[in-house]
């Protein structure tokens, strides 16, 4: 996954039953039942699931997961929003995007996200990050955002990077992984540090 590039803020689009937020390329808004089968492909695919703390075991589950989903809303204090990534034009499923509300943190959120293998390394994970994050800090305002990642898988660090997070901190061996005990490195984004941000690409613009 590469870098962010500047580009203009998403587009939010307010519905009664969810929340769509446009960028240039993507449109993220909720799963939906018939993602089920993209979405276990992708999320099953060891390229996709080597870094992330689900991997769903059959389709049936990626049908339960979405179901989960959609009961879940951007107050539920500990909960995970979920959004699919889709391509703009096509409305395919390329992807999904958590939002996690801290419950103990409730002026934090934590960014996760998927890309299948097939739209990786385009500029499209950093441009649904720069959504989320415009959403997170204009629409929901929240004071910070955050993001874990395993120091191993250098494109999403690079990409945590690109987009203007901080590295914030390093936990060794903090997480069990399957095979034993894996880092975990904290990311993260402050309110005013995403203003600075936009403001000196607008003025560069």
């Amino acid at each position: 996954m590469p870098g962010a590039e500047s580009m203009p803020a998403a587009m939010p689009d307010a519905m009664p039953d969810e929340i769509r937020l446009h960028t240039p390329r993507l449109t993220l808004d909720a799963l939906r039942g018939e993602d089920a089968a993209a979405l276990y492909r992708y999320r099953a695919d060891p390229a996709v699931s080597r870094y992330q703390g689900w991997c769903p075991a059959s389709l049936d589950e990626a049908c339960r997961f979405i179901e989960r989903c959609a009961a879940v809303t951007p107050d539920t204090p500990g909960s995970w929003f979920q959004r699919a990534i889709r391509q703009r034009d096509s409305g395919e499923l390329i992807g999904d995007l958590g939002l996690h509300f801290v419950a103990d943190a409730p002026a934090t959120v934590e960014l996760g996200i998927s890309l299948a293998p097939a739209h990786q390394r385009q500029g499209l994970a950093a441009e649904a990050l720069q959504a989320a994050l415009g959403w997170i800090f204009e629409g929901l305002h929240k004071h910070r955002a955050t993001a874990s990642v395993d120091p191993r898988n250098q494109p999403c660090v690079t990409l945590l990077a690109g987009i203007g997070m901080r590295r914030e901190a390093h936990f060794v061996e903090s997480l069990p992984d399957g095979a034993g005990w894996a880092d975990d490195v904290i990311f993260a984004m402050l309110e005013r540090e995403w203003r600075l941000r936009h403001a000196s690409e607008r003025h560069r613009g």
